[in-house]
């Protein structure tokens, strides 16, 4: 996830490991789409980085919401799919810790109410 950080003109970017957090959702990204996403970060970062809009931005949900608003979202979908896979993992992983521990004490219907939250 730190490969998508935009702070520092995307200095930590790393295209290998980009694709390697990709293989991870194999239901989001096919063989194809793998394909073309390892060409769509090449345009991706250099896009970006002679973008003057995307120079001061320090964090990948500020990232996602400049994207959004430049349309670059659709330029760039399955980089916009990686961002937003990557927002959501640190709370599926906290959901999986909570479900797991809490299990037995609270039920399907509540648990689901404390996501909407």
């Amino acid at each position: 996830m730190a490969c998508l950080n935009p702070s520092d003109s995307f200095s930590a970017f790393n295209k290998e490991k980009l694709i390697r957090l990709a293989l991870f959702y194999p239901s989001e990204f096919s063989i194809m789409d793998l394909m073309v996403f390892s060409d769509q970060l090449d345009t991706y970062i250099i896009d970006l980085c002679g973008d003057d809009e995307f120079s001061g931005i320090k964090d990948i949900a500020s990232l996602a919401e400049k994207m959004v608003k430049t349309k670059k979202s659709f330029i760039f979908p399955l980089v916009y799919m990686l961002i937003k896979l990557s927002l959501l993992l640190p709370v599926a992983t906290a959901m999986c810790i909570v479900k797991s521990r809490f299990r037995n004490r609270m039920g399907d219907k509540w648990m689901n109410d404390s996501l909407v939250v």
